[in-house]
C-alpha cells in the first residue's frame, strides 16, 4: 500500500496527472491481498491521514514496528508530524497516529469537531465506528464484537483494560465501506447526520447522533440488492452512492417531497 500526490492537469478533453511522487509506503513490503484499508482523509491541520488494514495478518495490528493495521498521519510531502504520538520511541513507525485496527474502509472529519472518524469491518459480526485518537490501542485482533469465520472466537473477548472500545458497533456485520456526514442546509431531517454504505448489508445506513453518540439507525436503498460500495454527500444537497456490481452505478439520492 502506498500514497502518492501529484498535480492534476485540466483541459477541455480531459485531465493528466503531473508530477506524481510517492511520498508514502506501507512497511515492511507484503504481498498479502486483503485488508487495505487505504483511505485517506485531509485534516484541518494540513496532515494526511491513512487507514491501513492488517492485510489478513491478525497479529500485526498490535506491532507497532509495522503498519499494518494502524491509522497513519503524515505531512502532504510524507514527512513524520513532530507531534505524532509514537515519535521517538525505539521501534515503533513514527507515522503511526492509532493502532489494533482490522481493515478501516471508511474515514471522514467530522463537520464541526475535525476529529477523524472511522468504520472498519469486524470478522464475523463486530464492525465498528471509532474516533482514533493519538496512540490508542483500538484493541483487534485482542478484543471484538465479532467471531471468526469458523465460528471460533477471537482474542480475549469484547474488552480490556488500556483498549478502547468503539462509539457503536453492528452484530451481524454489515461490511461498512464509504462514509459521509451531511451538513448541507437543503435537508434539515438529515442535518448532522452519518451515512455509511454496506456490502454485506446491501444498503445505505443513516445514523442519527447526539454528539458522539449514535442514537438512531436508518437502513436506506435495501430493495435494491447492491452493495454499496462508497457515499458522498454532494455540494448540492443531494447523497451520492456507488454501487459495487460489474456494471456498478452512481445514484444520487433525495428526500421526497411532503
Amino acid at each position: 500500500t502506498a500514497v502518492a500526490r501529484a498535480r492534476l492537469l485540466l483541459r477541455s478533453d480531459g485531465g493528466t496527472l503531473d508530477d506524481v511522487r510517492v511520498i508514502f509506503r506501507q512497511e515492511p513490503a507484503t504481498s498479502g491481498g486483503n485488508h487495505f484499508g487505504s483511505r485517506l482523509v485531509m485534516a484541518r491541520d494540513g496532515h494526511v491521514f491513512v487507514t491501513l488494514g492488517e492485510r489478513f495478518q491478525r497479529d500485526t495490528a498490535q506491532d507497532l514496528s509495522k503498519h499494518y493495521g494502524k491509522v497513519v498521519r503524515i505531512t502532504r510531502d510524507g514527512g513524520v508530524p513532530g507531534d505524532n504520538p509514537f515519535v521517538g520511541r525505539g521501534g515503533a513507525r513514527p507515522e503511526i497516529w492509532s493502532y489494533g485496527h482490522r481493515n478501516p474502509q471508511s474515514a471522514a472529519l467530522h463537520p464541526v469537531t475535525g476529529k477523524l472518524w472511522t468504520v472498519e469491518h469486524g470478522a464475523r459480526g463486530g464492525d465498528e465506528i471509532n474516533i482514533p485518537q493519538a496512540g490508542k490501542n483500538y484493541g483487534w485482533p485482542v478484543i471484538t464484537y465479532g467471531i471468526d469465520y469458523s465460528g471460533a472466537r477471537i482474542g480475549e473477548g469484547a474488552t480490556k483494560a488500556g483498549m478502547e472500545q468503539p462509539i457503536y458497533y453492528w452484530d451481524p456485520s454489515i461490511a461498512p465501506s464509504g462514509m459521509a456526514f451531511y451538513t448541507h442546509a437543503r435537508f434539515a431531517e438529515w442535518a448532522g447526520n452519518l451515512f455509511v454504505g454496506a456490502l454485506a448489508g446491501s444498503h445505505l445506513t443513516r445514523l442519527i447522533l447526539d454528539g458522539e453518540r449514535i442514537v438512531g439507525e436508518e437502513k436506506l436503498l435495501g430493495s435494491l440488492g447492491e452493495r454499496i460500495r462508497d457515499v458522498r454527500a454532494g455540494p448540492d444537497g443531494a447523497i451520492y452512492v456507488l454501487t459495487d456490481h460489474p456494471e456498478g452505478r452512481v445514484l444520487r439520492l433525495t428526500l421526497k417531497p411532503l
